[in-house]
């Protein structure tokens, strides 16, 4: 008679022989995710939300300076306040601009404006690149999670697939067993 089915799983045991062992040592991701599997823990955050609650101020502003400065509206409203300085400089004023053409002032307020814009973008974008990383390490044990998770089903299947063909083997031994000696009883009838 084959074993009964096991109700907990070994999934360090599942990793070993179906992951590379290497890699899978060396890899705390994996490790973390295997310790989640075995304890029958979830492993899905929402790592947006972390990001968002771990945020410094200077983070928050930066990222808000980013999100305007790369919009329609800051395209606009730059426009609008370039054209009104020509228009005043040039028009209204014009014998007594306070920037008159070629507009150096402008010139000079255009560039203090790229040289601090420029690098708070910056950090708006290398935090959102550790975002993206953290978020592709997230994906990466949840898709690791995920796979184990499979393998465990397909080990467990085969094992009831097995344990069934077991208990159908000895059910049909013990027919054929009781064939035999309902064969041996009607011969045994039919010669008295």
């Amino acid at each position: 008679m084959p074993a009964p089915f096991p109700h907990t799983f070994d999934f360090r045991a599942l990793a070993a022989r179906l992951l590379d062992p290497v890699t899978t040592a060396r890899d705390a991701v994996a490790q973390r995710v295997l310790e989640h599997a075995a304890g029958r823990r979830t492993i899905t955050t929402d790592p947006g939300l972390a990001d968002e609650q771990g945020s410094t101020l200077g983070e928050r502003a930066a990222d808000r300076v980013a999100r305007f400065g790369g919009s329609w509206t800051f395209i606009a409203l730059f426009g609008g306040v370039l054209l009104a300085w020509v228009v005043v400089n040039s028009v209204l004023l014009r014998t007594h601009a306070f920037d008159p053409y070629p507009y150096i002032f402008l010139n000079l307020l255009l560039s203090m404006l790229a040289a601090i814009q420029a690098p708070i973008i910056m950090m708006s974008q290398n935090r959102l690149a550790d975002k993206d990383r953290r978020m592709a390490r997230h994906d990466y044990a949840v898709n690791l999670k995920s796979e184990i998770e499979i393998m465990a089903l397909h080990e467990k299947f085969d094992a009831l697939r097995l344990q069934e063909l077991g208990e159908m083997l000895i059910q049909q031994q013990l027919l054929l067993e009781e064939m035999k000696r309902l064969a041996q009883r009607h011969t045994g009838d039919a010669q008295s």
